[in-house]
């Protein structure tokens, strides 16, 4: 696995891949990745406030990478240097990821590798992309979008949600949580980049209102039953405020949360448990296995079985 960075660094995005994959976190029991920063050799690689950043490797390293990451990129109109465009190109052919962050999909999309495909990037850089290359399917709502064997991410954070979706794909709804919980960040976002343009949501509301104690207490007992009408109850505001705040949080309904949470710890105990569909719809809050199902296959494309038959067997060591 492997960050390229150019005659500019864009810290915080290249920062999200080096925590994801270059962090060892094998005291928790979770995989250490060969993770290395790839400079395109067109010195000198720079930041802001006078930094500057000495990669060890070239573009050499990456040419058998599983995944490589293009953490933020220039939105000039300008031709990229060939033996860049050759290596995405060449990393796409062979199957192996290709994640872009943030402006990164300037990149992706002036070698060629988006043309068609579905795509995101940055709020604010969306018109622009959009007139430059109008062969792609921009979908500039998303806080990541896959389009196999590329992924694209909208800015800064959103690179985090796009790395860890990665590893679950790869390696399991326990391994990103695990990785998440280390990083202090939920292992999954509801909600798009609508809630965040212009007018940063406020965690807490101006009243006051913090759901965030709430938001805990349903993870920890999904397999309750919860009505808006009890969580507003519980956080003393109506039910019609309840719901506004909760989307203003979250960037999803308390129906649309509640349901994702639910099927991420069904995710989990397919890969850990041999517990029957039964009993995990019961312990996660669905109460059928016909539900749980349901939900399961429009969320994860997948039916349960399917993903357990993936997941609770394979090899984890990490590539």
């Amino acid at each position: 696995m492997v960050a390229v960075v150019d005659r500019q660094v864009h810290p915080f995005e290249l920062g999200v891949a080096c925590e994801v994959f270059g962090i060892d976190r094998s005291d928790d029991g979770l995989p250490r990745f060969d993770f290395a920063v790839c400079a395109t050799g067109r010195a000198p690689v720079s930041g802001p406030g006078g930094m500057r950043l000495h990669a060890s490797y070239g573009l050499d390293r990456a040419v058998n990478a599983d995944l490589v990451v293009i953490p933020a990129w220039h939105t000039r109109d300008e031709p990229p240097p060939r033996p860049v465009v050759d290596l995405l190109q060449a990393t796409v052919v062979r199957g192996a990821w290709l994640l872009s962050v943030c402006s990164g999909a300037f990149l992706l999309a002036a070698a060629g590798l988006l043309d068609d495909r579905r795509v995101t990037c940055h709020w604010h850089d969306a018109g622009l992309l959009a007139s430059r290359f109008p062969h792609l399917a921009l979908e500039p709502d998303r806080l990541y979008v896959e389009d196999s064997p590329i992924v694209t991410s909208a800015g800064t954070a959103a690179g985090i949600d796009a790395c860890l979706h990665i590893v679950r794909r790869e390696l399991g709804a326990r391994v990103a949580n695990g990785i998440a919980r280390r990083m202090v960040v939920p292992p999954h976002r509801d909600g798009g980049q609508a809630q965040y343009v212009e007018t940063p949501v406020p965690r807490r509301s101006a009243d006051g209102t913090d759901l965030a104690p709430l938001l805990a207490e349903i993870q920890a007992n999904l397999d309750r039953q919860f009505t808006v009408a009890g969580l507003a109850a519980a956080a003393h505001i109506s039910p019609r405020t309840f719901a506004r705040r909760f989307v203003a949080a979250t960037g999803s309904t308390p129906y649309q949360w509640l349901t994702r949470q639910r099927v991420l710890l069904v995710q989990q105990l397919l890969e850990e448990d041999d517990l029957t569909i039964e009993e995990i719809a019961r312990r996660t809050g669905f109460g059928t296995a016909d539900l749980l199902r349901h939900h399961f296959l429009r969320q994860v494309g997948t039916t349960p079985t399917g993903y357990r038959r993936t997941f609770s067997h394979q090899d984890r060591s990490a590539p």
